[in-house]
């Protein structure tokens, strides 16, 4: 038997993707990816495909790893997980979100008790904007009859500071929860490590 929690990540890589006596496979994606959330959540299929002995398979095995693994987490989160300020929100979504390469604008819908009901994408952007139409945003909230959202959304600069278009896209969010009858709570932008709160910083 094999004491896996004994193992280093390079042993633990190397089982993983079924490195062969005499490859160095492990050691060159350790030593590309400065960590090991980077490696599984920064990385891209482009960027492991360029790492010699890293072919479509291998890709498809480390980044299949790190969607079990967030759905594992999102299992244990989504146990009456309550939400009562910005820094569970932080807490929630700061492990993976903080080493994404491109904006994620995420919901994170709530019931009357602020529980967790789910967290759901609504938009992936480009290196330095997402754009969001209310409609995309409440979509979901309505057909799982959240009582309220929280929107939280990723800068891959790794400074949490909020643009004049987040600012402006969580006021409009904000109105149309006010008519839609979901309240929109707070907008969370989170940096590396960091995040702000519109809400704590009176923007909204």
């Amino acid at each position: 038997m094999i004491n896996y929690d004994q193992l280093s990540e390079k042993e633990l890589l190397g089982i993983l993707i079924g490195e062969k006596k005499g490859e160095h496979v492990s050691e060159s994606l350790i030593k590309e990816f400065s960590s090991l959330p980077e490696l599984l959540a920064g990385s891209a299929e482009e960027e492991l495909m360029k790492i010699k002995g890293i072919g479509m398979m291998r890709t498809k095995q480390i980044k299949a790893c790190y969607e079990l693994a967030m759905r594992l987490q999102a299992t244990r989160a989504t146990t009456k997980k309550i939400i009562k300020q910005p820094q569970d929100v932080a807490n929630l979504v700061m492990h993976e979100m903080r080493y994404l390469k491109k904006e994620y604008f995420r919901i994170i819908l709530l019931n009357t008790k602020c529980q967790l009901i789910s967290i759901e994408d609504v938009s992936v952007g480009s290196l330095n904007s997402s754009i969001v139409h209310p409609r995309e945003v409440f979509t979901l909230p309505v057909k799982k009859s959240a009582a309220g959202i929280l929107a939280v959304h990723n800068h891959p600069s790794g400074d949490p500071t909020p643009s004049n278009e987040d600012i402006a896209i969580t006021k409009r969010l904000k109105q149309a929860g006010e008519i839609i009858g979901i309240p929109l709570h707070d907008h969370i932008v989170i940096g590396d490590g960091t995040y702000i709160s519109l809400t704590e910083k009176n923007m909204i």
